[in-house]
């Protein structure tokens, strides 16, 4: 998809929901908008192209090809098929994969001539980053200017964090350097591996493979692996063996608001290391690479198992084997190096992934084997399957069909909790009521709504991670698993379609806070407006990371909604950023 020239774009528009003009003579506290007196003028932008060597982009909606004197038929009809599909984000500079954020104010299914194509929510600019001295320069213009600055990597998003009305974004993804190193410190002596900010899985896990190595990256193959992922915490196949992904960082090459190109590690810069491992995306520094140990590879058991409820029919022995289920994941922690996920719906039950490293399929066959003869016990019919493979890539390939991208798509909006092992052990009838009532309801499309689950013992013992090393939730360190809430909907459909789904998820969540109420929440596969976003997705760590946000950020450049420090800023009907009057 051709990206735009440099130009000044009149098009702005709004957060989700709201439309109305910008004021031509905003507050001096609140960022500007295009339209406003102070807004940089096309000489400004002219000079930032030329100081990083014309890399900087104006941001267009990735359907303007289906609008207006844009308009491209066979364009529009390629971006109207892969509307749904995460390649056709992550390449480009602006456009995010979350459809909340995308606000549909520039749709490929809405009349060419007559509906709007505005920006909306879509960055203003961006600049390809390909240099420290990239992000300095974006940081300075957008500080000296009074606009908006934020980090986009591939766009997996569902917080709104890589984007924003009128603002300028430091787009990092083709910073895809790969390097395999010995790397030595007080921490740790062994293989790492040296990854850019635009590195994502299915580059990773490939070439790593290649070098004889695993490294800890996501289910999906799309995400960046040091972005938001990683930043957040970051879970994946090999959490039961390696623990998460801010449990395997070394060190983070950064540049600070304030213009410094620097290295975060446990001894030096500590306390920045701390806050990126885990304490949240885009809010304390610009990541331009992450090293991370790699681990020997070696031989993989995989396998999968469907209960169709629809076939069985016996609704009562179908949720005993969920209950089932969640009683054998209590056996399941405590066997190192393995994970498994799962998904429930009122129409079957599947493990679609479980990985046991290091082992021959014999082996997590026989942990398999006493969850089947419950299955058994209960007269429900079952499939399942095992396997193993000689390295860890070549076991993520068989669950992940489609690769390099997968087959993962968008047209969704998802929220979860993570379900600590005392609520499985003492009041697993609640929870299993509560999954119930979720997997009975539907989603705008009519289909059901998905309750998927990730377990993998990410205690410190088992991570080898000594307490407060990261910024990490705690309650990951108590959970059994992480559940996951998704809600499809028509991506073809009105922006009410896909807001009545962010609604679903919200309330599904308060069902789950009832029954486990200190489990607390991932933050990057959570909801942007949940009221107790402090305690879910920071817990204890929260006065911490502010202090740290002060330090590295005392006038709160970066911005993300729910990251670190967010209410000391508003969000205008038009979408405008104004400073809240708080003591922080």
């Amino acid at each position: 998809m051709p990206h735009g020239t440099l130009s000044l774009l009149a098009c702005i528009s709004l957060l989700p929901g709201a439309l109305s003009a910008p004021s031509h003579h905003p507050s001096p506290h609140c960022r500007f908008l295009p339209g406003d007196r102070q807004w940089p003028r096309n000489s400004d932008w002219a000079q930032l192209n030329t100081t990083v060597s014309g890399r900087l982009i104006a941001g267009k909606p990735l359907a303007h090809v289906c609008h207006g004197p844009d308009y491209d038929a066979a364009a529009c009809a390629e971006v109207r098929n892969r509307w749904s599909e995460p390649p056709l984000y992550f390449p480009d500079p602006v456009n995010v994969m979350s459809p909340y954020w995308l606000n549909l104010t520039c749709s490929p299914f809405s009349d060419r001539d007559n509906a709007p194509c505005e920006l909306g929510n879509l960055a203003s600019y961006a600049i390809n980053v390909t240099s420290a001295e990239d992000v300095v320069a974006g940081l300075a213009f957008a500080q000296n200017h009074n606009i908006r600055v934020q980090v986009k990597n591939t766009g997996h998003d569902y917080l709104g964090r890589s984007t924003g009305p009128g603002s300028l974004a430091l787009w990092t993804h083709n910073l895809k350097d790969i390097a395999f190193i010995n790397y030595t410190s007080p921490q740790y002596t062994g293989p790492a591996a040296k990854l850019g900010a635009g590195v994502q899985a299915f580059d990773a896990y490939k070439v790593a493979a290649e070098h004889g190595l695993r490294v800890v990256g996501g289910y999906c193959p799309t995400v960046g692996i040091a972005g938001g992922y990683l930043q957040g915490a970051g879970h994946g196949p090999l959490l039961g063996a390696y623990g998460l992904a801010a449990d395997n960082v070394l060190e983070f090459e950064a540049v600070t608001v304030d213009g410094r190109h620097l290295t975060a590690s446990p001894t030096s810069h500590a306390d920045l290391f701390w806050a990126l491992s885990g304490g949240g995306a885009g809010n304390y520094a610009v990541v331009l690479s992450v090293t991370t140990k790699a681990h020997r590879d070696g031989v993989v058991a995989g396998g999968s198992l469907t209960v169709d409820h629809l076939q069985n029919g016996d609704d009562e022995a179908f949720w005993e084997a969920v209950q089932a289920w969640h009683r054998r994941l209590l056996v399941f922690d405590t066997i190192p190096g393995l994970t498994t996920v799962y998904r429930i719906t009122n129409a079957s039950f599947q493990v679609t992934q479980a990985t046991l490293v290091d082992h021959p399929a014999s082996d997590l066959e026989d942990n398999l084997r006493p969850f089947l003869r419950e299955l058994d016990a209960l007269g429900l019919h079952y499939t399942y399957e095992v396997n193993d493979h000689p390295s860890y890539y070549g076991h993520f390939a068989t669950y992940n069909p489609g690769l390099p991208y997968g087959s993962y798509l968008n047209n969704e909006t998802i929220g979860g909790r993570l379900v600590s092992r005392e609520t499985v052990r003492e009041r697993l009838p609640e929870l299993t009521a509560v999954l119930r009532n979720i997997t009975s309801t539907q989603t705008g499309t009519g289909a059901p709504v998905n309750v998927n689950g990730v377990a993998g013992n990410a205690t410190h013992l088992r991570t080898v991670t000594a307490p407060g090393r990261n910024a990490v939730l705690p309650a990951w360190r108590e959970a059994l698993y992480h559940l996951i809430i998704e809600e499809w909907f028509d991506g073809a459909g009105p922006v009410d379609v896909f807001q009545e789904a962010q609604a679903a998820v919200n309330e599904h969540q308060e069902l789950l806070r009832a029954v486990d109420p200190e489990g607390g929440a991932y933050i990057n596969e959570a909801t942007f407006d949940n009221p107790a976003w402090k305690e879910d997705y920071f817990g204890e760590n929260y006065g911490e990371l502010l202090r740290i946000k002060k330090r590295y950020d005392p006038d709160f450049v970066l911005y993300g909604p729910s990251a670190v420090g967010s209410d000391a800023w508003t969000r205008t009907a038009e979408g405008r950023l104004c400073r809240r009057h708080l003591d922080l």
